[in-house]
């Protein structure tokens, strides 16, 4: 599995030959570096992960320094396994190497996970998308965004499991698939992607393929 670490930089628009605007997701991905190298003989199986943005000394364990060491860099923000890293790149990697961008070419199509936009605690309208109650008529006050019945009575005498009700939103782990490659520039570490990517700006994401 091919893939990088990256930040999410915002959204713009590429327009083709044809006159379309399409609307496009900008990736920077700083070079990452192999921090360690899974082989079936000792781990199991076969991975490359891979590092990347900067972090503090202060706030890294010994641990983590002894890691990161080894692989000859400084400590990192962000670590991520990459199984079966593709053969004809990962024959001849070796620890504390760097991969790029320019591993991906026009035209791919890849895979982005990222976590998504934390909302908070959420009412059902917005988190489910209910309609509410109804109208204001025959005495319907202030219930216009209300959950209504959650339809148990005296036989069960508690709320099912699953209830959708209101709650914490947002902050999930996403996977969005089949993203096209618009652009790759190696010269500035940046990925154009066709249409949109979960997280906010700024968020690191993993581009997979």
């Amino acid at each position: 599995m091919l893939g990088i670490i990256g930040k999410k930089v915002g959204m713009t628009s590429i327009f083709t030959e044809e006159g379309k605007n399409i609307p496009c997701t900008v990736i920077y991905a700083e070079p990452n570096v192999v921090t360690q190298l899974r082989s079936i003989e000792t781990d199991g199986y076969r991975a490359l992960q891979l590092a990347a943005g900067e972090h503090s000394e202060k706030h890294t364990t010994k641990a983590m320094k002894g890691h990161f060491a080894k692989a000859n860099t400084t400590p990192k923000h962000v670590l991520f396994e990459f199984k079966d890293f593709r053969s004809d790149i990962d024959h001849d990697v070796k620890l504390g190497d760097e991969v790029k961008v320019d591993i991906f070419h026009e035209g791919e199509f890849v895979d982005v996970i990222s976590n998504s936009k934390g909302k908070g605690f959420q009412g059902v309208v917005k988190r489910h998308g209910f309609s509410g109650v109804g109208g204001q008529t025959h005495g319907q006050h202030n219930r216009g965004r209300a959950p209504g019945s959650l339809g148990a009575s005296s036989f069960p005498s508690r709320v099912f499991k699953g209830m959708r009700m209101a709650g914490r939103t947002g902050n999930n782990r996403v996977k969005t698939i089949n993203l096209q490659i618009m652009k790759v520039m190696p010269e500035d570490n940046l990925l154009v992607l066709k249409g949109a990517v979960p997280g906010h700006k700024g968020c690191y994401v993993i581009v997979e393929r």
